[in-house]
């Protein structure tokens, strides 16, 4: 374990990894219009975003698997290194080919940082104290969110897009540094089994089939066309395969044993839920700024702090909280419960709508998510031994990051599908344009009679969908209730809750082990024990 100015070195570090990919993503969705302007492809710009969510998604369950047998530090130097060199090919690309190839060489790193930073905590940080340290991580996410279309804007308009791809790649070599001199080194031996290749090519076609099918759907092909139904029938017979194969497997990329946790399983539907239902809300809500409050592209990236903020607020409070009381139970169900409530607000917006009641909505959104974001991922670590503790939050990353695509992608099908049949009737018949896609650059080229039409109707697509996600953010919170509060681990090499409560269920009869002549005693005896003799 940690400790001192060695462990403030290396959480700066991973800090700074975390800060800056979600920094440099936000700031290339503000370029991405300038981009495809400059470099042509406006009909493949969903794949500037779909190429890094892929890659990134694919690999999360290799990095969290491979860091359990080798070891994460040189693992996540590499994942580290891989992002900035995307972003070296995307600064240079002269073509949306190469651009696009950029973007999946950044995913391959990118999905590794994600799960190797927070993996890394777990090797320095014992899950009692890990608690204000994801919280502070979840509070630089928030905070780079914020900064990142300001950034952007400024970048873009400045010194052009292609120095939005640069101007992060001197703090990704800062981290590299600081990783390789302050981390230790890594403690793990690789085990003499083989790699589970045929777990990893499936789960990498899983993962492609069903983004392609949840991206292309509703856009490229009808969602009842053979193509995207294909696409979906593929998608499920990778999963069965894949299931199968992890059953035999004998180090599989995703145990199956991992869904024999009950606090896993409901966690991981529960992040699938909220996470879905933030995408696909948020992934609109600037452009809804843009186009029904006639707000420029900066204010209403500004209009949407309020969210940042709320979630920068309660992420660092509860990772306080948790590591002061042992207590986390309440804060992922008040999550869902804020959301809830938030979510029912944010369904009464329309044109009109007071700026800061919009705002509050917002904040309301931001404030519930940060209650219990980190905390899920703390109670996912916490119930696995030391051993796999990578796996298993690569495992829960991964099913979040699948609910993330598949939110964006049925949200903008949807609307998609609403916007037009809410509008065409509107248009006259000398008017040509393409109601799918309007941009507030296009909006502003129309005749000032078709902009409340439009803006009408932009409302009327949208708000009701953030009603469907009521009830299914409604059942995240019962799911919650479910979940089983076990202490807080207070040592690193902990052997899991299993063995825990194993421990805890031995008949009291049970003669006493001598001192010493028992290891699994010393490594299953409670964290207030482990606490008190530290």
């Amino acid at each position: 374990m940690m400790h001192g100015g060695k462990l403030a070195l290396v959480f700066i570090a991973l800090a700074l990894a975390v800060f800056v990919g979600s920094l440099s993503e936000t700031i290339a969705a503000t370029a991405l219009p300038t981009i495809v302007g400059d470099l042509g492809g406006v009909e493949i710009m969903q794949w500037v975003s779909t190429m890094y969510i892929l890659t990134s998604t694919i690999v999360m369950p290799f990095y969290g698997r491979m860091g359990d047998r080798i070891g994460r530090k040189h693992l996540i130097m590499v994942a580290m290194a891989l992002y900035a060199i995307g972003k070296v090919i995307c600064a240079i690309a002269p073509n949306m080919a190469l651009l696009l190839t950029g973007r999946a060489v950044s995913g391959l790193g990118g999905g590794g940082v994600i799960i190797l930073s927070q993996a890394i905590l777990a090797d320095i940080v014992s899950a009692r104290a890990r608690g204000k340290y994801m919280g502070a991580i979840g509070a630089v996410f928030a905070v780079s969110t914020v900064l990142g279309p300001v950034i952007g804007g400024w970048v873009v308009q400045d010194f052009g897009w292609r120095m939005v791809f640069w101007c992060t790649i001197p703090l990704d070599i800062i981290a590299i540094t600081m990783t390789g001199l302050f981390l230790r080194k890594d403690a793990h031996k690789a085990s003499g089994n083989s790699i589970d290749m045929w777990g990893i090519i499936m789960s990498t076609a899983f993962t492609v089939t069903l983004v392609l099918a949840a991206s292309w759907g509703g856009n490229l092909y009808a969602w009842d066309s053979w193509q995207i139904l294909g696409l979906f029938f593929i998608s499920l017979l990778c999963a069965i395969a894949f299931v199968w194969i992890e059953r035999r497997a004998q180090e599989p990329v995703i145990p199956v044993r991992l869904f024999k946790n009950r606090n896993f399983v409901l966690v991981t539907v529960t992040g699938m839920l909220v996470y879905g239902a933030v995408a696909g809300a948020t992934n609109y809500l600037p452009t809804f700024l843009q186009i029904v409050e006639d707000k420029s592209p900066t204010i209403a990236g500004l209009m949407m702090t309020p969210m940042m903020a709320g979630s920068l607020i309660t992420s660092t409070v509860t990772g306080f909280l948790a590591s002061i009381t042992g207590k986390y139970k309440w804060m992922p169900i008040a999550m869902g419960a804020v959301m809830t409530f938030g979510f029912v607000m944010l369904s009464s917006i329309g044109v009109g709508t007071p700026a800061i009641l919009l705002m509050t909505y917002f904040f309301l959104i931001g404030f519930g998510q940060g209650l219990g974001s980190q905390i899920l991922v703390l109670i996912v670590q916490n119930e696995f031994p030391h051993t796999i503790v990578g796996t298993a939050t690569a495992g829960n990353n991964f099913f979040r990051q699948i609910g993330t695509t598949l939110g964006t992608a049925i949200v903008g099908s949807v609307f998609t599908s609403r916007l037009v049949s809410i509008v065409t009737p509107e248009i006259p018949s000398n008017v040509h344009i393409s109601i799918a896609d309007v941009t507030p650059q296009m909006l502003n080229k129309l005749p000032e009679s078709l902009h409340g039409v439009i803006a009408q109707g932009y409302s009327e697509a949208l708000t009701p969908i953030f009603r469907v996600f009521v009830p299914i953010l409604a059942v995240a919170t019962v799911l919650m209730f479910f979940i089983k509060q076990h202490p807080l681990a207070t040592t690193i090499n902990n052997k899991g809750t299993a063995a825990l409560e194993a421990a805890q269920n031995q008949p009291s009869t049970q003669q006493s082990p001598q001192a010493g002549s028992s290891p699994s005693a010393a490594a299953n005896s409670s964290p207030a024990a482990a606490h008190n003799a530290a």
